[in-house]
């Protein structure tokens, strides 16, 4: 770096010049630069969520988190493993060292649970393996109210306005959250029950089984096609 030193020296406004030119290409490129609030970074996290409705935070952390834990904790790699149960949702976050790839990572996951779907207790949802990503941050929140009943509010925004933001361009997911969904209460008389020798389960058991759409096939009468579905009442 001698001679850079030397031409300065001898030549003070061509290094003067230099330098300007610099700053000057410095400050435009500055303000050409992008601003992200979330820079897109692979973080390996992965995320493991399992519904259980009805479920208390015990069975929950009994029947679900701890053999989802023990599964996922002899994968390599593994900075953290982090859990909640709460009434009738699990979730078992895995933190890998930042070597880790993401997609290796979460594909091991994905594994270990596959292997102990039969452990788990009957009428889970299938567990959902998720990657964290920053990118997937809500970035618009809607507060929808009305002097309507809150069903028929519900009702509007899950069959009406979230189809319609759904359908705009560039609109990943839209998720609603709080509301009433439609739901049938069955209240059940002990005395009855004991009158006629049933039990719980077995009310539960037969309202299950009811109702139930089976299909039967299909009918082919030259070119029409008609689709059988029995209806078990």
């Amino acid at each position: 770096m001698q001679w850079l030193a030397a031409i300065s020296v001898k030549r003070p406004v061509f290094a003067t010049v230099i330098v300007l030119v610099l700053t000057v290409v410095g400050l435009f490129s500055y303000g050409g630069l992008g601003l992200d609030r979330f820079p897109k970074v692979d973080f390996p996290v992965v995320i493991v969520t399992t519904v259980l409705p009805g479920s208390a935070p015990e069975e929950i952390e009994t029947d679900i988190t701890d053999k989802i834990e023990a599964a996922v904790n002899t994968i390599s790699g593994i900075d953290e493993l982090r859990s909640s149960s709460v009434e009738g949702v699990s979730q078992v976050i895995v933190t890998f060292v930042l070597e880790k790839s993401v997609d290796v990572a979460s594909q091991e996951v994905r594994d270990r649970v596959s292997a102990i779907l039969r452990e788990l207790p009957p009428g889970i949802d299938p567990p959902v393996v998720a990657k964290l990503d920053p990118d997937a941050a809500p970035i618009m929140t809607l507060a929808v109210s009305s002097g309507a009943a809150v069903r028929e509010v519900t009702e509007f925004a899950d069959k009406v306005l979230r189809r319609e933001i759904e359908s705009l361009n560039g609109v990943g997911q839209v998720l609603l959250i709080g509301g009433r969904p439609r739901q049938i209460n069955v209240w059940v008389d002990p005395e009855k029950l004991q009158k006629f020798g049933l039990s719980a389960p077995e009310v539960e058991r037969a309202l299950k089984t009811q109702n139930v759409e089976l299909p039967s096939g299909r009918i082919e009468q030259g070119s029409r096609q008609l689709t059988l579905t029995l209806d078990q009442p």
